[in-house]
């Protein structure tokens, strides 16, 4: 038997809606998702993490941009940004736990950024550049800074968050939320 006729064999066998059919395409599907498909985004990306799910809440606004501004200013005044140095800011409106964010490394970062690094937490952290010398970020959510984000070196950023796919990501976290502290489980409020 010739190798053409064994591949439109296996394509064949694929169509069937069959457990088999259906077991063998999704181990197909996760093998070139894994080797395939993220190398080489990793590759055209620049960063080892391409695509990220946010996983919590701290970049959430829980209202208009002008209403979350009116309760979190003081914060930011005090270090000199303003209204409208945030209101040019990438995705000044914060981003919700589950959206999927595009991550670029090769891209050089400034105040406003959101930027996804690494830190001593078992996941990375996907926060608002504030400061860049030296490299400083804060949740727009939280109410201050987070002590490892204080003083974050060059080598721990991974990239910065370029575009953003909402709530997709509710595919990956469901899996999780149940290990989650019940504090921390489902949307943001």
């Amino acid at each position: 038997m010739s190798i053409k006729y064994q591949i439109k064999r296996f394509w064949k066998f694929l169509q069937k809606d069959t457990w088999q059919s259906w077991l063998v395409s999704l181990v197909l599907i996760l093998i070139f998702i894994k080797f395939i498909f993220f190398p080489v985004f990793s590759l055209i990306t620049g960063s080892p993490l391409p695509l990220v799910v946010v996983e919590s809440c701290s970049m959430y606004h829980e209202s208009s941009f002008d209403s979350w501004w009116e309760s979190n200013s003081a914060w930011y005044d005090e270090r000199n940004i303003e209204k409208s140095d945030f209101e040019s800011f990438p995705f000044k409106n914060g981003l919700n736990k589950g959206d999927i964010i595009l991550v670029f490394g090769r891209s050089e970062v400034k105040e406003g950024d959101i930027i996804i690094f690494k830190s001593t937490t078992t996941n990375p952290i996907i926060h608002r550049l504030v400061s860049q010398n030296p490299l400083e970020t804060k949740g727009d959510h939280n109410a201050g800074q987070l002590s490892i984000e204080k003083s974050i070196s060059d080598s721990a950023v991974l990239g910065k968050a370029t575009g953003r796919i909402p709530l997709i990501g509710w595919i990956k976290l469901i899996f999780f939320e149940p290990l989650r502290p019940k504090s921390q489980r489902g949307f943001c409020r």
